[in-house]
C-alpha cells in the first residue's frame, strides 16, 4: 500500500489509514484500548514498527466510522472529491487499488517497488517472559460482552479485562497492556478479582486469585473460567486488585480497578486468536476442493473471514449468504443464533 501511496499521492490522490476497534485482540501481544488516548498510542506504535508514511485517522470510541463503513476489519474505499464512494472492497488489495487508480488518474512512468521504500520495520514492544502460565482452552461459542470501565484519574488500566460468555460460563481475562511496559511481579500478592452478583444469578466462584507462578516476573494473562446459572441478564460489578510494576523498575504499586459488565454482546469486541497469529487472506483455493480436504477447509475459512463483517468471530444471520440462511438453524449447534468458524466450515462441507 505504501508503494501505491508513493506513486499516486503526487497525482492528487489522498491516502488515509483508519484505526478502528481491534478485530483480533492479542495479535502481536496488543490488547484493545480503553480510551482515545490509548488508540492514539496504538497509532504511534504502528508508525514506529511499520514505518508507514500514510497518515492515520482514528475512529471514535463509539466506532462511528467503523459502523458507517460496514464493520469490516480491513475494508478499502476510493471516494471522489464530491464525497461519493466509487470503489469499495471488503478486504484491502493494493494490487487492485493500483489498477483502479491507473484507470482513474493515469499510470505512473516508474512504479515504486517495495525495495525502493527502504522501510525499516521495528519489532513490537518487547515484554517480560511469556509462555510461563498455561493458557485456558475456551469453548468456541464464547462471545465478548459490553463493559464500562470506572477510571481513576492518573491511573491507567495497566492490566485490561476481557469478558466473554457462553451463557453457561463466564471468562475473565486480565491482559497486561504492553504500551505501559509493565509486568507481573510474582513476589508480590497475586491478582485477585471479586464480582458483585445480582439476585437470581449464580457465578461460581464469584471471587478468586491467580495461581502462584514460579518465575519472578512474567507477562502472561491471568485467566479465569467461571460457571454461571440463573438469570444471566443482570449487570455485574467486577473489581480487580493487582500490582503494576514497570519494566524499568521505577515503581511497583497496588492498583484497584472496577468494571461494570452487561449481558449484551459487544459487536465491536473482535475475536481472540491464540498466539497472536494472523490468518492469510491470499487468493482462491483450487477448484474442486473435496469435502474435508485442506483446500476445502481453507476456502471455507476464507469465506468465513470475508463474511465476518465486524470481526467478532461469529456469523450472524445477516452475515450468512441469503441462500444459506435456511441452513443456519441446523448448523447452529450451540443454539446461540450465529455460526462460529467450526460450525460454518461443517455447514459448507455438507454443501459440497
Amino acid at each position: 500500500m505504501e508503494t501505491v501511496f508513493q506513486d499516486f499521492s503526487t497525482k492528487g490522490v489522498k491516502f488515509f489509514y483508519v484505526y478502528k476497534a481491534l478485530a483480533h485482540p492479542e495479535n502481536n501481544g496488543y490488547v484493545a484500548p480503553f480510551n482515545l488516548e490509548e488508540r492514539l498510542m496504538h497509532i504511534s506504535e504502528a508508525k514506529r514498527t511499520l514505518g508507514t508514511k500514510i497518515p492515520w485517522v482514528c475512529d471514535s470510541m463509539e466506532n462511528d466510522l467503523k459502523h458507517a463503513l460496514g464493520d469490516r476489519p480491513n475494508s478499502e474505499f476510493v471516494i471522489d472529491q464530491n464525497g461519493k464512494v466509487i470503489i469499495a472492497r471488503s478486504w484491502s488489495n493494493p494490487t487492485q487499488l493500483r489498477s483502479d487508480l491507473e484507470d482513474l488518474v493515469g499510470k505512473v512512468a516508474q512504479p515504486t517497488r517495495v525495495a525502493d521504500l527502504e522501510m525499516k520495520k521495528l519489532a513490537p514492544i518487547t515484554k517480560p517472559a511469556s509462555g510461563v502460565v498455561k493458557r485456558l482452552t475456551l469453548p468456541s461459542q464464547m462471545q465478548p460482552l459490553k463493559m464500562e470501565t470506572i477510571t481513576t484519574p492518573g491511573v491507567p488500566h495497566y492490566a485490561k479485562l476481557r469478558v466473554e460468555s457462553s451463557g453457561q460460563q463466564l471468562y475473565l481475562g486480565f491482559f497486561l497492556d504492553p504500551l505501559y511496559k509493565v509486568h507481573w511481579n510474582n513476589k508480590a500478592a497475586p491478582l485477585e478479582y471479586s464480582i458483585e452478583v445480582p439476585d437470581g444469578l449464580t457465578i461460581s466462584p464469584s471471587s478468586g486469585k491467580a495461581s502462584p507462578v514460579k518465575v519472578d516476573s512474567d507477562s502472561d494473562p491471568r485467566e479465569f473460567l467461571l460457571d454461571v446459572s440463573g438469570n444471566t441478564q443482570g449487570v455485574l460489578k467486577i473489581t480487580v486488585k493487582y500490582f503494576a510494576c514497570d519494566d524499568a523498575e521505577t515503581f511497583c504499586k497496588p492498583v484497584t480497578q472496577t468494571y461494570i459488565v452487561t449481558a449484551e454482546r459487544d459487536q465491536d469486541g473482535g475475536s481472540r486468536r491464540s498466539g497472536g497469529a494472523g490468518r492469510s487472506r491470499g487468493g482462491r483455493s483450487r477448484a474442486g476442493a473435496r469435502r474435508g480436504s485442506p483446500e476445502g477447509t481453507s476456502r471455507s475459512s476464507e469465506m468465513f473471514d470475508q463474511r465476518d463483517r465486524n470481526g467478532d468471530g461469529e456469523l450472524s444471520a445477516n452475515e450468512v449468504p441469503p441462500p444459506m440462511r435456511q441452513m443456519l438453524p441446523r448448523a447452529d449447534k450451540n443454539g446461540n443464533g450465529s455460526l462460529d468458524r467450526s460450525e460454518f466450515t461443517q455447514m459448507m462441507s455438507r454443501r459440497r
